[in-house]
Order: C-alpha cells, then structure tokens, then sequence
C-alpha cells in the first residue's frame, strides 16, 4: 500500500449559532437535541449537492428549529473527523426571526438557553468554540 493515496474528500456541512434576544434584552442561543446521537448541538447539516454553504446553514435552521433566520458574522470552521472521515462544517451566527418548534425524529427537543448554561449542555466541547465566539461579539455591541 502506498502513503500517496489521496484522502478522502471531506463531507461538508453548515450550521448556525441561532440567537435571540431573552425579554430583559440579554442573549440565548438555541440548541437542539439529537436523539439519534442523544447529544446537545448547534443547528447544522450536510450541504445538498450544488448547494451554498450559507444557504445550508438556513435551510438547516430552519428544518431543524422551526425558526427562519437573519444570518450575519460567519464564525469559526470546525474540522473534525466522524467515523474516520474528515469533516468540515462552515458556522454563522444568525438572529432567530420568526417560527416554533415542532419536535420531530432528527430534532425532538430546542432550549433557549444564557450563554453560560449553553455552554454547560453542550455536548461537542468544539462547539463552544462557536458559542463564546458570539457571545463575545454580542459583549461589544
């Protein structure tokens, strides 16, 4: 076997930081629960064939939130591998809009949730990457 062998092609996704001001101005970000994996994440899926990496990302929200969404600053790229294959998923952060949630079998559960406590149900310790990312961006306005 030769070293040379290209590597996979890595599988590539798009998410959002969703978020919302909370009735007393300050900030939430919304997580969901993945029952298939029973883990606590940001919005994100895989990108359809063609599709555009920030159009994933809504149309993801969307799907698995209820929520439309105004996307602004592109955050952080994690790369990390799943069952051995590179993945790349590109992340905004974007402000929830308008929607409700219906549970369903990929998403059963979202939480509104202070940035601190966030960061605590997060599963991925890579997500909170993201997480304090806004919230310091969100700090300064």
């Amino acid at each position: 076997m030769s070293d040379d062998v290209p590597a996979a092609p890595p599988v590539l996704a798009a998410g959002c930081v969703l978020w919302r001001r909370g009735p007393s101005g300050t900030l939430e970000v919304c997580l969901v629960h993945r029952p298939k994996y029973d883990d606590w994440s940001h919005p994100k899926g895989k990108l359809k064939r063609g599709e555009d990496a920030l159009a994933a990302a809504l149309r993801e929200v969307a799907e698995e939130t209820g929520y439309a969404a105004e996307p602004g600053t592109e955050l952080p790229t994690l790369r990390y591998a799943v069952a051995g294959r590179p993945k790349e998923v590109r992340y905004w952060a974007a402000e929830a809009l308008r929607g409700h949630f219906t549970p369903g079998s990929e998403v059963d559960e979202i939480v509104w949730l202070a940035p601190a406590a966030a960061r605590e149900r997060l599963t991925q310790p890579r997500d909170r990457e993201l997480l304090d990312t806004l919230a310091r961006a969100f700090e300064r306005h």
